[in-house]
Parts: structure tokens; sequence; C-alpha cells
């Protein structure tokens, strides 16, 4: 009987691994041979912008006190911001702010439909987008409005209201559920990341697409609207609104565009809680030498929660994932806040009960293609060993409109306890696809091309391997592991405290079921990437996910705790 019993369970255990080999593959099984997929340029190309009439931006509301541009961001594991915009914006040469103090903020809550125990009330703002130059038009924002309502149950459905009662001028209802506490044995179904959104047909692909794969967080890795393009700089489909005015000093931003762009996002927004994190498109300079004021208002962060003291760079636990949010336009030097926040933050996270350590920023530190190549080389010489001690699992970033997943890498050298890096900045924008390789033949830029609009410039030549001596490869990096032009999304699975499963979806893809371009699993190894930050790893975390890592998938540890059963049967 034993004899028969081992018999049968080598047989299905091969069958097993031999359906689970074809399947998935895993990050155990790199590094990774470099893949490049080259496809028809007419599918990597940007689309025009969506015009301001479009359906999807207008105004749904007659009545400007009734709430627009609802959006959820998470505050801590119990409570979440609830934020939106009324009133009637404004651009022109003289205009005036409205007054915020008429309006009031309030949000109604509870688990039941119609049924709201708990209201909540706070303060609202406004901003404006000045540009005291002959011919520019200035702009007032609508009245914005950011609300904390606490006291949230995990992985409850709960239904809310926003607006001001007195009017009355309260939203629809609308519903969200919460996400589970931080603990090693509970995450969010799906993470969604994406960057370099804007306003064109291709964003909107982009966004129904990541609709239907039913998030319950999203990640957008900076450049949100790029209203700084919509009718100043040209292109395809706008004309070049501030041509006219070559003397003005500062380059106007179309400020509606953030109107529109709040109303485009809200269907998803409104219902699953949405993190953000600055690009370059958020600068938007104006007079006085203020900058990111857009952003700056119109998006609740955790920061203060955090420990920051700046709403560029923040953290926060989303069940057992901790995210990092790292600000790569403000400064990232040894001597910093930021880094001396960063290192604060880092040393405070518990493994056993966040395992997943991730880290998102705007401009990839590895990226080999020609577009903003080595552009954040000072950030990285500044940041990447922090990262790097305290074993972050995955680092994602934007700016490059295609994407690129790089293998496990640490200082330019595969390493099997470096981050995943991933390039995620293919959300659609008018700018166009990147297409270009920096190792193509004459595509390697100028080490003096790509200068970021903040911070300075450390271009590198490499001191060893194919590149030695060299600015730019000659062929597809060691440590890109496979990259690719066209426009999508990503979603990350978190299966346990070793296993997430990472898909990238194309745009082109939408129709087809079960399509994808890339996917992989993403394994930690906590028993061999050891660090003093991960120590407590030693005790009840490892203790359960040590046998996880041990193999490349999820259902494959299902069936030997199957086998083992049946052993003792």
């Amino acid at each position: 009987m034993p004899l028969l019993v081992m018999i049968i369970a080598v047989t299905l255990m091969s069958l097993l691994l031999l359906a689970v080999g074809e399947a998935i593959p895993t990050t155990l099984d790199g590094p990774f041979k470099s893949l490049t997929r080259r496809f028809d340029p007419s599918l990597r190309r940007g689309s025009d912008d969506l015009p301001m009439d479009h359906p999807r931006l207008r105004k749904r509301n007659v009545s400007s006190d009734l709430p627009q541009q609802i959006a959820l961001a998470l505050s801590s594991p119990t409570s979440m911001w609830v934020s939106w915009v009324t009133g009637d914006a404004m651009v022109g040469k003289d205009v005036k702010p409205l007054d915020p103090s008429l309006v009031a903020s309030e949000v109604w809550y509870g688990k039941e439909k119609g049924k709201y125990l708990v209201k909540k009330k706070r303060n609202a703002t406004v901003y404006s987008q000045l540009y005291p130059f002959d011919g520019l038009l200035n702009y007032t924002s609508g009245i914005i409005h950011h609300v904390l309502i606490d006291g949230l149950e995990p992985e409850t459905k709960y239904y809310y209201r926003c607006g001001d009662s007195s009017v009355p001028a309260m939203s629809e209802e609308i519903s969200f559920e919460t996400l589970p506490l931080p603990s090693q044995d509970a995450y969010p179904h799906r993470i969604a990341f994406v960057g370099d959104l804007g306003l064109t047909s291709n964003t909107t692909t982009t966004i129904d697409h990541l609709m239907e794969n039913d998030p319950s967080l999203v990640l957008i890795v900076g450049d949100l609207t790029y209203a700084n393009q919509y009718l100043t700089t040209g292109g395809k489909g706008v004309p070049c609104f501030s041509c006219s005015f070559p003397e003005a000093p500062i380059r106007e931003t179309y400020q509606p565009r953030w109107d529109a762009w709040g109303r485009f996002m809200e269907p998803l927004t409104s219902k699953v809680p949405t993190m953000v994190i600055e690009g370059n498109h958020e600068i938007e300079p104006q007079a006085s030498g203020i900058t990111f004021e857009s952003y700056s208002k119109r998006f609740a962060v955790p920061a203060s929660e955090s420990g920051s003291n700046s709403n560029f760079y923040y953290s926060f636990d989303a069940g057992g994932v901790h995210f990092v949010m790292l600000g790569a336009y403000v400064d990232y030097n040894h001597t910093g806040a930021q880094y001396v926040w960063l290192k604060e933050d880092l040393s405070k996270v518990d493994r056993a009960v966040t395992p997943w350590l991730v880290a998102t920023m705007h401009p990839p530190w590895y990226n080999s293609y020609s577009s903003h190549y080595q552009e954040f080389e000072c950030m990285r010489q500044e940041m990447e060993e922090l990262l790097y001690q305290h074993r972050v699992d995955i680092v994602f970033a934007g700016h490059v409109h295609a994407y690129e997943r790089i293998n496990r890498i640490y200082n330019y050298t595969l390493d099997p306890c470096g981050p995943v890096y991933i390039t995620v900045g293919d959300g659609g924008n008018i700018e166009k696809g990147d297409v270009d390789f920096a190792d193509d033949p004459g595509k390697c830029p100028s080490p003096r091309d790509n200068i970021p609009e903040i911070g300075g410039s450390c271009p590198l030549n490499f001191t060893s391997g194919p590149a030695k001596d060299k600015f730019c490869w000659d062929k597809q990096p060691d440590w890109s592991a496979f990259r690719e032009s066209s426009f999508g999304h990503g979603i990350l699975e978190v299966m346990n405290s070793t296993h997430a499963l990472w898909t990238w979806q194309r745009n082109q893809d939408v129709y087809k079921d079960d399509s994808y371009g890339d996917q992989i699993y993403i394994v930690r190894q906590p028993n061999l990437c050891i660090s003093p930050a991960a120590s407590r790893d030693a005790s009840e975390g490892r203790e359960k996910s040590g046998d996880e890592s041990r193999f490349s998938s999820p259902s494959l540890s299902m069936f030997i705790c199957m086998f083992l059963v049946f052993l003792h049967m």
C-alpha cells in the first residue's frame, strides 16, 4: 500500500510540475534572457486629445453646487479621504477666487444603503494659477473639498454621499469596499498600476480596460492630466495656443483640463481608492516661482499620517503590502528631508506584518529606451542602496511611454536580492509611445540630452561588461528582461507572503479573453535575502513563509498540502 501511494503521488506531482512549469514563469527562473517585442508602429503612437466638449469630460450636473470629480484615497487602514469639487472654475485676465467658507464639506456614510450613521465635516480650499503676462489667461479653481472619514472596518462595503446638505446639494449614493488590515495573510484583491495618462482616446481604452479588471486599489505613477500641453505646445490635433505669446517667460498650462480629467476619472476614483505621485507634468510653474499647485491642492495623500512633511512623498499600508511613494522632483539627497524620512519609514516596516515592500516614483532608474535614458541617475545613486538594504521587492515607475520589466538588479548588477523594476508609463497620452531603444544603432542619446526639470545630472559610463567605457549598450542590456512599446496598464495580485502575480495588459488586447502582454510570478525569498532591516522575519513571519519560498507557484504549494493530507488518510 505505501508503495502504491508513493507511485500515485510521484505521478501526480510530475504532472502538476509540468503543468505549472508551462503556465507562468517566476522570478526564480531568472535572470531572463533579454527580449524585445516589436509591433506595428501604429499601435505605439499617441492619439488626439479628447476635446473639452467630449461627453466624458463635460460637467454632468446642472447645478454647480453638486459635487463632481469625486475621489477616494487611503489615509490609514481604518480611514479614507473623500475629495470632490463644487462651484465653477474661472479663466480670464481678471479672476476672483470663490470663497470656500460659504460651502460646507460633508460626508455621510454607513454600512447599509440609505442609512448613514456617521457624518464628517471639514474645511475646503481653492487655488489659482496666475500668469500676469500680456496675452496669457489666469485661472482660479472651483472649491476643493477633502474630508477624512474614519472608524472604518476592514474588508467591508460602505455607502456614502458627499456635498452640502444645507443647500441641499449632496451627491448620489456611492459605495466602496475597504481593504484588509495589515497582515501577512491578507491582501488587496487586485492592485492596478498605470502612468502618464493624459486625456486621449488611448487613455479611454486604458481606463476602460483597467476598470474591467475590477481593482481594489489603483496607483498612478505620475503625469496625470498633461494640462501643461493641452492648447499650449501644439501637436497632432491641437492648436498651439501659447505660441501666440512667444515673449511670455512662462508657458501657460490649461487648468480646465484638470477639471475635465477629474470628471473623466470619477467613475473609477469615486469607488476605488486611488493613490498618486507627482510627475514632471505636474510642475506647472507660474508667477512668483510657485509650482505643483494643482497637484498639491487637488489630491489628499497620507503624508502626515506617514510622518512626511510633504505631499511629494509618503507611505501607506494596504493589507500585507507597505507602499513607499517617492518624489523625484524634490530634494532626494542624503542630507535632504525626503531621504531622512525614507530611512526612518523603512526602518519601521515589520515584514512579519507587511511582508511585501513596494516603492513607486515617476521616473525609472533602470531604463533601456532612448527617452529619459539615465535621466535620474543622480537619484538612483542617492537612494538605491537604501532600498536594497531594506529588501524592497518591486519598484514601479512611469515617465517612459512604454513598458519594460527589469531582472532583479542592484547597481547595474544582476542580483537575486535586488528589486524587480517595472516601467508602466504607457497610459496613452498625446506625447506618443517611446519606440527607440538606447542600444539601437544611432539612437544612443547624448549625456546632455536627458536633463531633469528639477535636480542635477549624473551621466554614467559603464566600467565593466558589454558596455564598458560606454554611455549606452550595443545591445539590449542583460538587466532588461522584457520591453515593448504598446499602451496599457498592469495588475498586481498578491497571493501570499512570498508570491505575487504581475500581469501587464496591452490596450490592443482589451477585447481578447485571457490575453496579456507580460505575466510573471514575483517571488520573495526572505530566507535567502536577509538584511538587518528584515531581521524581524526570523520569527513568526518566516515560520509561515519559509516553505512557500521553495515553490514557483501557489498552486504547487496547495498541491503539497493536499498531498500531505492524503498521506495521512
